[in-house]
């Protein structure tokens, strides 16, 4: 089992959605489990569940984990393929967001589209190097810090900006044979309460108030993208003879 996958798919991403799918997945995930078993937990009829059981299967969310005779019966043991699931913008192609559609640092609205390309870009990588057995060479940084006040948080933010951009400065070599691009992501914003992480309007998983996330993709673009809520300061540095 996956500890996380990216559903791609529009037709897997609606089934996954589904409520009572989506509870089935979450039971399925703890460990495998016979219709019947999951009948029990969920308080629908057998036949029922194993119609949504075979809608999950058919989308590669679930699958089967073995087979043991009960009385005169063959049952099928089911998991989920994945601990967890993240839907792809693709999932949703006509409307993804476009980060290249307007570029504003102290936008939260384009830091959610610079995060969800992200989700897009390094699901298409997984899937990519998961069909070619390859390993896929990325790279993600997570940390918290607290401000003392909004003159500290803009310090930081220039501090960061004017490093990293020093960094790519160094290495970036677009001249290099047989080089490869790589996407650098960095991104500024508070932090959620544990409470408010539990509400299903909040995402799934706290964040920290400062959290540099540099991803490396083989196919990505080396382009260092620093953005903040608005109350702070980002400032964007882009390497020589880079978009």
């Amino acid at each position: 089992m996956l500890d996380v996958t990216v559903i791609e798919d529009a037709e897997a991403a609606a089934v996954s959605l589904d409520p009572i799918r989506a509870r089935l997945l979450a039971e399925l995930a703890a460990g495998p489990a016979s219709a019947a078993m999951l009948a029990a937990k969920v308080g629908l009829p057998r036949q029922k569940v194993n119609y949504h059981l075979k809608a999950l299967e058919r989308h590669g969310l679930v699958e089967l984990a073995g087979e043991r005779r009960k009385g005169n019966v063959t049952e099928r043991l089911m998991r989920a393929t994945a601990a967890s699931y993240v839907i792809s913008p693709l999932a949703l192609a006509a409307v993804q967001p476009d980060p290249d559609r307007f570029r504003d640092q102290l936008s939260a609205r384009w830091l959610l589209a610079v995060g969800a390309r992200l989700v897009r870009d390094v699901g298409a990588l997984i899937t990519g190097a998961t069909k070619a057995r390859k390993r896929l060479a990325t790279y993600a940084l997570d940390g918290e810090v607290t401000f003392a006040s909004a003159a500290d948080r803009a310090a930081f933010i220039e501090e960061l900006t004017q490093g990293v951009g020093a960094l790519i400065r160094k290495y970036h070599d677009g001249n290099a044979e047989g080089g490869r691009d790589h996407r650098i992501v960095v991104a500024v914003h508070p932090t959620l309460k544990p409470e408010a992480i539990t509400k299903p309007e909040a995402i799934t998983k706290p964040e920290a108030i400062a959290k540099p996330e540099v991803t490396a993709a083989p196919e990505a673009i080396a382009e260092p993208e620093v953005t903040a809520e608005p109350e702070a300061i980002a400032v964007e540095s882009t390497p020589p003879g880079q978009d």
